[in-house]
């Protein structure tokens, strides 16, 4: 798994959707596809949403244009991407060719951004599992796991009906559905974590930050038609803390957060849903 975090500067002043991670998710694939057509034909079509993007993170003006912000020229904006991918290599390299040795310019649709800085991180399942061994046994049973949805998150419960709420269940079941589908296979007895959602919701508590609550309606495909599909979504800040779990009910969940910073939480993470930043053990 990698983590990569773009340093971006804008060249202009120019408008942006107000949830712009749909329109960046275009120009990254646009710009895999300039150096490998098949990466980005991968990462398209993936089914677990194999690479996360986190739109642009920064500080905006107003716009006259409805649902839309205004990059400000002078300001630099990050973009958080994750890649779950079992081939993370093949599309960190993709990401690395098309950001640093080909063109440093991320395209979107009224301007362009240009790369400035550009950093990885790596881990694998079975190394998360081993951090989070060690932070439980660092601490006691009452250390706390704080998340931060950082971008609308919408966490599918029944169809296409997304929660509005940062529950336990709701946010741990999702994570473990990726930790499942991306462990490698010849590790798969050995990597599984045998949690159910009844087991999140009754070994944590989780403990909202109202003031940072906010939904959103965020754009996330086109319709044959042109037509917009939206999905809700929400962002805050939450703090999860462990109510009588075992060692390996803290470990598994710690091993969850630490994975949803590479993973993200919820669906349509490549179209900018459900980026998250965790400390976890203070």
């Amino acid at each position: 798994m990698r983590r990569v975090d773009l340093t971006l500067e804008p060249e202009g002043s120019f408008p942006v959707p107000t949830a712009n991670g749909y329109q960046v998710y275009s120009a990254i694939l646009s710009a895999l596809d300039d150096v490998n057509k098949d990466i980005s034909t991968r990462v398209h079509d993936s089914s677990i949403g194999s690479l996360t993007n986190s739109g642009l993170l920064g500080t905006f003006d107003g716009s006259r244009r409805d649902h839309h912000k205004r990059v400000i020229c002078d300001e630099t904006y990050n973009l958080k991407m994750g890649v779950a991918d079992s081939r993370d290599q093949e599309v960190f390299q993709a990401l690395a060719d098309a950001f640093v040795f080909s063109d440093d310019t991320l395209e979107l649709a009224d301007g362009d951004f240009r790369v400035r800085d550009f950093a990885s991180t790596n881990t694998t399942h079975a190394e998360i599992l081993e951090d989070a061994s060690e932070i439980v046994t660092q601490h006691d049973d009452t250390f706390e796991i704080e998340v931060r949805f950082e971008t609308p998150t919408c966490v599918k419960e029944s169809g296409e009906i997304t929660t509005m709420f940062p529950h336990r269940g709701s946010v741990f079941r999702s994570l473990l559905r990726k930790w499942s589908s991306t462990i490698p296979d010849k590790r798969a007895d050995e990597l599984e974590l045998a949690m159910t959602r009844e087991d999140f919701e009754a070994n944590l508590i989780e403990k909202p930050d109202a003031g940072t609550y906010e939904t959103h309606s965020v754009l996330v495909n086109r319709g044959e038609d042109g037509g917009p599909i939206l999905r809700q979504g929400f962002t805050i800040d939450c703090t999860y803390k462990f109510k009588d779990a075992s060692e390996a009910t803290r470990t598994a969940v710690t091993a969850l957060a630490l994975f949803s910073d590479y993973a993200g939480v919820g669906g349509f993470v490549s179209r900018g849903c459900g980026t998250v930043s965790v400390e976890v053990g203070r």
